[in-house]
């Protein structure tokens, strides 16, 4: 399932979200449109309960629209169940946490991170290609270390690096800059930058004026609607 170079990273048309709890039902996102191209960094701003974590799940294939159209690489999510999302979302989506362990598996080294994750997208990329990824984000001396012997902006460019490996068309990153320091989080953003110029589409939830600083597009939530 390659992602046709032609289209962006994702897209959503005339997006309708709506969670049932127990006290009813609460709106989070009402005709959302919005565009995230390859190449570009765009960040979703927005207050407290705007929306952005749902419209990063939807971006990110774990959920689907009530309403709308959602496509990632050109591929459409709305219709499809569980199973053809998480197919979807193993070769064209990258999800990045908060916290930046939580996106490695701590008994594999940098240069097995970065193995299995182009394993899953079923791509086969060469071990040079690994160590020169490795190496363009400052991790080269570091391949042969496991998480913990890295510092949180070392593992958190080594999940960016697993991000992109293979070529998904979407890295989606929910405050990826949130735990750490200001030197660290610069390194991160670098990397996104530096990587998205390969093609890739990041889309990232922040309320950090440091990634509003790098980002190429913006969108603006507020109570559920395009502000």
């Amino acid at each position: 399932m390659s992602a046709p170079a032609e289209h962006p990273a994702a897209a959503c048309v005339d997006v309708v979200k709506t969670y049932r709890t127990a006290s009813g039902s609460v709106p989070a996102l009402t005709d959302v449109t919005c565009t995230v191209p390859r190449g570009r960094v765009t960040c979703v701003v927005g207050p407290s309960g705007s929306g952005k974590s749902s419209l990063l799940r939807l971006l990110a294939c774990v959920d689907s629209p009530d309403t709308g159209s959602v496509s990632v690489g050109g591929h459409a999510v709305d219709g499809l169940g569980a199973r053809g999302r998480r197919r979807l979302r193993r070769r064209q989506v990258s999800y990045l946490f908060q916290r930046p362990g939580d996106n490695l598996l701590p008994y594999l080294t940098a240069r097995e991170q970065l193995r299995l994750a182009a394993d899953l997208r079923g791509a086969a990329v060469p071990d040079d290609e690994l160590v020169d990824l490795l190496d363009r984000l400052g991790l080269a001396d570091r391949a042969g270390h496991r998480p913990a012997q890295l510092s949180g902006g070392e593992q958190q460019r080594l999940a960016v690096a697993c991000g992109v490996v293979g070529g998904p068309a979407l890295v989606v990153a929910d405050e990826p800059t949130a735990e750490l320091d200001t030197a660290a989080a610069v390194r991160v953003l670098e990397a996104m930058s530096t990587l998205a110029d390969g093609g890739v589409g990041f889309v990232v939830s922040s309320h950090d004026p440091r990634v509003m600083a790098v980002a190429d597009g913006f969108v603006r939530l507020d109570q559920g609607r395009l502000a």
